[in-house]
């Protein structure tokens, strides 16, 4: 196992003024409402809706008979999954769908068995590692050097990375197929830092991971294959679609999470004295960013994770607040001096094409998007 490294700690006091804002006006927000931050009857609806058609494809999928509609159908079950998993279970894994911590639980584990990513191998790497060390190089596990994609000015490069901003959707669409099947085995099997900060330890860790691990088998692809050789379809198709399915919802999946702090370009090393000058809102306006798709629908289905800079300040808020707590924070930081963006589409796909270039060619400047002093907004935000 990896040995523990002290995390690094933050110049709290540069932060308590601007916390203390955008606390009492989310507060006031919910107060004006009658309202909390969990997830309401409309986003219970928005979950049965996606688990009936995640059934229903799967179904259509299975007793289709027909290579093209089976295709066409499993590959709909795995994206409805993948949709279900960022609108359930990112929510959950910081206890912001239910009130109850243990209905959390219960949810993320059942969500996650047909998209067959371990539920808590992911909210430790995602909510321990991830938000509290936010682009902090050799804490933040999502971008761990890989030796594929250069991500940060500290990771060495190679010569074929200068392609890297062309052949980056490979690698991302890659993403799930490796945590479902290596990563997550090697972090309960404590390679990694990972295991000591799970839930369940020892015999009853192991239990629960491979009971998740053995449903998805069964689901995704012990089942199909028994009914599709009784209709004369191979396995080969299959497992074509199975990978297919989870490369597209893994791509989808990254450029939502890590596109959103690629675009910023701005990286830290942990410093001698393992203490930050700045405090951890300050720490994720550098590094984060939020943008709007268009058609504008389309942030209702994604769990409003375009709004990742919100996500960050208010991570314990379920996704159907982001879009007023986003104006909320344009308000707030504004009376701080401190810049919030929020902009379209094409604008973060060409900030993160800038970001891989970079990386890809040896820069080692931070900032690589443009940062104005004043609130830079997008019409569309």
């Amino acid at each position: 196992m990896e040995s523990e490294m002290t995390a690094p700690t933050y110049q709290q006091r540069d932060d308590l003024a601007l916390h203390r804002d955008l606390t009492k006006a989310a507060n006031q927000y919910l107060l004006q409402r009658h309202d909390h931050r969990f997830a309401d009857g409309w986003m219970i609806g928005k979950l049965l809706c996606l688990i009936a058609l995640c059934g229903l494809f799967y179904t259509t999928a299975l007793l289709s008979g027909k290579p093209v509609i089976f295709a066409c159908g499993y590959f709909a079950f795995i994206f409805t999954a993948m949709l279900l998993a960022i609108n359930a279970v990112h929510d959950a894994s910081h206890n912001a769908y239910f009130r109850q911590a243990w209905a959390n639980r219960a949810l993320n584990f059942v969500i996650c068995i047909p998209l067959g990513l371990d539920a808590d191998c992911w909210r430790v790497r995602h909510v321990e590692c991830h938000h509290a060390h936010l682009n902090v190089q050799g804490y933040d596990l999502d971008i761990e050097e890989n030796g594929v994609l250069r991500q940060t000015p500290f990771q060495r490069i190679k010569s074929f990375m200068q392609a890297q901003q062309y052949y980056w959707p490979f690698v991302a669409a890659l993403t799930f197929p490796c945590i479902i099947w290596f990563f997550d085995w090697i972090d309960r099997a404590g390679k990694t830092r990972v295991q000591p900060k799970m839930r369940h330890q020892g015999v009853r860790g192991w239990g629960v991971f491979l009971t998740a691990k053995t449903l998805h088998l069964l689901l995704a692809l012990a089942l199909p294959y028994w009914i599709l050789r009784q209709q004369g379809i191979g396995g080969d198709t299959l497992l074509w679609c199975y990978l297919a399915g989870q490369m597209l919802s893994s791509l989808i999946f990254v450029v939502l999470i890590l596109g959103s702090h690629w675009a910023m370009g701005t990286f830290y090393e942990v410093p001698e004295d393992g203490h930050f000058q700045h405090g951890r809102y300050r720490h994720v306006f550098a590094t984060t960013i939020d943008w709007v798709p268009s058609p504008r629908w389309l942030s209702y289905w994604m769990g409003e994770l375009n709004r990742h800079l919100t996500h960050h300040i208010f991570p314990n808020w379920n996704h159907r607040h982001y879009p007023a707590l986003s104006d909320i924070i344009a308000q707030v930081t504004q009376r701080h001096g401190v810049t919030y963006h929020c902009v379209s589409l094409k604008e973060i796909l060409i900030a993160q094409q800038r970001f891989l270039r970079a990386m890809g060619k040896g820069e080692t400047a931070t900032g690589l998007m443009d940062k104005p002093t004043d609130n830079s907004q997008s019409p569309d935000c």
